[in-house]
């Protein structure tokens, strides 16, 4: 059967945050580790975060690499590729995925987060969020 809908008097609100997967010159793809104390921690998921009543998901992950991995990226260089739609419990999460290859600085843990590149072939071998799961398909068959 079909996936099982909410009728509108369930309706739970929708969070915008959005995602990245950064190429490296070896076509390998960052994920991070989320810490200890986190929701969802000790899952795989790529770089990116919140984005913040009235800003621009572009704006968003540039001001998020910066905060989370150290890196400047310019908003020209990201390219929009897929988007997650989740329901938790909780909430709706909408997740626009982009790509990006280039940028300025070296890639650091800021925020206690393990990092890892990895073959786009190997994704499906670490343990994501439900949300980020499903993109690992698409970027398998872009990259």
């Amino acid at each position: 059967m079909g996936a099982e809908f909410r009728r509108p008097d369930d309706a739970v609100e929708t969070v915008l945050v959005v995602a990245v997967a950064l190429v490296d010159a070896d076509d390998r793809v960052l994920i991070a580790k989320r810490p200890e104390g986190k929701t969802m921690a000790g899952l795989w998921e790529f770089p990116g975060g919140k984005v913040n009543p009235g800003e621009l998901p572009e704006t968003a992950l540039v001001r998020e690499l910066l905060e989370e991995l150290g890196i400047d990226i310019t908003e020209s260089c990201l390219a929009p590729v897929t988007f997650a739609s989740h329901l938790y419990d909780d909430f709706h999460l909408l997740m626009p995925l982009y790509v990006c290859r280039v940028w300025e600085g070296t890639v650091e843990a800021r925020e206690g987060q393990e990092l890892k590149w990895v073959r786009p072939v190997r994704l499906g071998d670490y343990d994501m969020p439900p949300a980020d799961a499903p993109l690992v398909a698409m970027l398998r068959d872009l990259l």
